[in-house]
């Protein structure tokens, strides 16, 4: 029993991507470690070390070839970063014109996309320990420190493609396996909305759930991305095409996720003495639990059983409803007409999900599997998107002079203070400098923190353990700590680093001669990179609402154009249709990451918060009511409505635009436009008797939409602004 529990608690940490992440790490830092210390060399153990770590925090995920790929480019960046410190050191002029354009460049490497982001970051990184280096050198000559770093990269750098090649589609499943998680959770989270309880605040739960769709579509991203890689332009194999599926279910089950059929105060009010809300948040509410399952499933690489609770939940649902149109009571027509299509689509999103049991087998109306390449597809495009982005306007360019700036006031603060062990003010700056003021105050507090955690831990364990094997032990646990706890508990990833530093210096010197200067070192450094997102260029998100906002209403108005696209010819998931879906939703999600980030940044650039929060609350409603649409998607017969709707539809476009185009262009909006104010009144007024089913869903959802535009320009009226100063 005893040993069933252990196997099954390692397939469980095998499962996740942060163990196996930390198991690489392990293997690296020990083997070094062990290396070292059998050949008598401990002095070689930093440098080796250091690559190491520079080289794992480039990694990102693709098959084996793409991964080889990289790695190559990252060791030459690695290489010629390091000889370029190496030569430039003894020449502090040189040293810090050459630091600055590195800093520059590389930072706006990132403009290409994260892959190029996170080798160039990595190479700064490379570059400031390959100072640190040359710093506690001892001689050895020019190519000791380039030679040493590049070893220990290059040793993590064979051991990834390996890897990659022995494991190739784990990945894929951990992030499937994260995506139907988040899934789960956005499904509950939903289920919340169907409270059968008056007045509640819907909107309140609204911007929860827009915030929460912001995860969904970051899992989205990183799950196809993960598939794209594997796929390329090839024919998928056996694993690849399943993953590929469940990757299409979880798009279909995250439109009919989001959809909205209808206010869902007035469907309480109307219904309050029924128990037709209950019934759809019940199945709602279990269908998120069947993602979490699936998403265990995935991760388990076991079979997956939909079970019967949701089947049953849908059978209760649909006598509820079939109880309340035997009412025949005319003020609910059109009420239940929604709850109707509400229950159609709670069907579908099961039929969808109990299909994930067996995605092998499943028949796709799919006609076009492809994915959308995101990846500049050739060093001229690659050019041109750093090209763009050098404009002070750019979110990147910006951050590179600010981190550029920064990086050279280190260096500045090192040779003014203190040039020996000054190079941890540089590295530190590196690290807490981030794109926005809210991440660079959580960094510098937790890197604050996280030293002064790990400098006590470090002493702790110099004092119990005086043994240089036992503390070689030690420094390598404290690297897999610091790789399995980075992302998402920062502070604990700063202590952990702290110890490896301390533990590894100890074994050439005296460790303690390190614990004030680090201290120190930290706190000037994470000051400057404090000054710098203060004063240097500042991002403050109140300045770019207004660009962020037009964008969520321009990718709205190409989803529903692409939507009735759909209503004409037939439901086709084509990749037209699925990228402007995508687009959609990436833009509602970048829009509710400024609002977080506008959040954290002091209260004199908060002044648009409110509006900013109103507008993300009806930004993601109208998303919701088009996912409705999208929803139920399906070829209309010819009626005598189809020009008007198609009009209808023109109009609801071209207000969308109208109003994206005003705040892109900072022009001054009307807070009202009796042209859109007719047109929404003539959806809401619009006779449906002589329609069919598929008609009236068309003709109800442009309603709610066109219910939104007069809510939609008065916020953004007030949301434009001029430029803050």
């Amino acid at each position: 029993m005893g040993f069933a529990s252990l196997l099954n608690t390692l397939r469980r940490l095998w499962a996740h991507d942060t163990f196996v992440y930390s198991l690489r790490v392990f293997i690296a830092l020990a083997s070094v470690m062990g290396l070292c210390w059998g050949q008598g060399r401990m002095d070689l153990v930093i440098p080796a070390f250091l690559g190491v770590i520079a080289c794992a925090l480039a990694e990102t995920d693709d098959n084996w070839r793409g991964r080889l790929l990289a790695q190559l480019v990252t060791l030459a960046c690695f290489a010629v970063a390091a000889i370029a410190v190496k030569a430039l050191f003894p020449y502090p002029w040189l040293f810090l014109a050459g630091m600055a354009l590195s800093t520059f460049c590389l930072t706006m490497l990132g403009a290409i996309g994260e892959r190029y982001r996170a080798m160039g970051y990595a190479t700064l990184i490379l570059a400031i320990y390959t100072t640190i280096g040359v710093e506690q050198s001892r001689g050895g000559g020019f190519w000791r420190e380039p030679a040493l770093l590049m070893a220990g990269a290059a040793w993590y750098g064979a051991l990834s493609v390996l890897w990659s090649a022995l494991f190739a589609h784990q990945p894929v499943q951990q992030r499937l396996a994260g995506l139907y998680a988040v899934l789960g959770d956005y499904l509950v989270l939903k289920a919340a909305l169907f409270e059968p309880v008056r007045g509640i605040d819907v909107e309140a739960r609204r911007l929860e759930l827009a915030q929460l769709n912001s995860k969904v579509v970051a899992a989205l991203n990183a799950a196809k991305e993960s598939i794209f890689s594997r796929l390329g332009r090839s024919r998928p194999g056996r694993k690849t095409a399943r993953y590929l599926r469940l990757y299409f279910i979880a798009q279909d089950v995250h439109e009919r996720a989001s959809s909205s059929h209808y206010p869902y105060n007035d469907l309480a009010d109307a219904f309050f003495h029924s128990d037709i809300m209950f019934r759809c948040q019940r199945l709602l509410s279990l269908q998120g639990h069947a993602c979490r399952r699936l998403a265990r499933a995935i991760r388990m690489r076991q079979p997956f059983d939909a079970g019967d609770e949701t089947r049953q939940a849908r059978a209760d649902l649909d006598a509820s409803l079939d109880y309340l149109r035997r009412q025949n009571r005319p003020e609910w027509a059109r009420l239940l007409r929604s709850v109707g299509a509400l229950s159609a689509n709670l069907a579908e999103l099961d039929r969808r999900l109990g299909s994930a049991s067996n995605p092998d087998k499943l028949d796709e109306q799919q006609q076009d599997n492809s994915l959308f390449d995101r990846s500049p597809q050739s060093l001229g495009e690659a050019v041109d998107r750093v090209r763009l982005q050098l404009t002070p306007g750019a979110p990147v360019f910006r951050y590179a002079v600010r981190l550029t700036l920064a990086m050279a006031a280190g260096y500045g603060m090192l040779h003014l203070v203190h040039p020996e062990q000054g190079y941890w003010i540089v590295l530190t700056t590196l690290f807490v400098c981030a794109p926005s003021y809210g991440a660079t105050r959580t960094r510098l507090v937790q890197r604050v923190l996280g030293t002064v955690l790990g400098l006590a831990l470090g002493w702790v364990l110099f004092k119990l353990f005086s043994s240089l094997l036992v503390q070689a032990l030690f420094a390598v646990a404290a690297g897999v700590v610091f790789f399995a706890t980075r992302s998402s508990r920062y502070m604990v990833g700063t202590a952990a680093i702290t110890v490896l530093v301390l533990l590894c210096f100890n074994q050439i010197g005296n460790g303690y001669d390190l614990f004030v200067p680090r201290l120190v070192d930290t706190l000037l450094g994470a000051l400057i990179a404090g000054v710098a997102v203060l004063v240097v260029l500042p991002d403050w998100q109140g300045r770019r609402l207004n660009q962020v906002a037009a964008n969520a209403l321009a990718a709205n108005s190409r989803y529903l154009r692409e939507i009735m696209i759909q209503y004409e010819i037939g439901k086709r998931d084509d990749l037209a249709y699925r990228l402007a879906r995508r687009n959609a939703h990436n833009a509602d999600a970048a829009f509710s990451m400024a609002m977080s980030n506008m959040l954290a940044e002091p209260g004199h650039f908060r002044r648009d918060a409110e509006t900013g929060l109103r507008f993300l609350t009806l930004s993601h409603t109208l998303l919701n009511y088009l996912s409705g649409l999208g929803a139920h998607r399906e070829g209309l017969a010819d009626h005598a409505s189809d020009a008007e709707i198609a009009r209808m539809t023109r109009g609801v476009i071209d207000a969308l635009d109208g109003i994206a185009a005003g705040l892109a262009n900072r022009t001054p909006l009307a807070a009202s436009s009796a042209e859109e104010e007719a047109l929404a009144r003539a959806l809401e007024q619009r006779p449906d008797d002589d329609a069919d089913d598929g008609h009236r869903l068309v003709l109800t959802q442009l309603a709610l939409i066109g219910g939104l535009l007069g809510p939609l320009r008065k916020v953004a009226s007030r949301l434009w602004a001029p430029p803050t100063r």
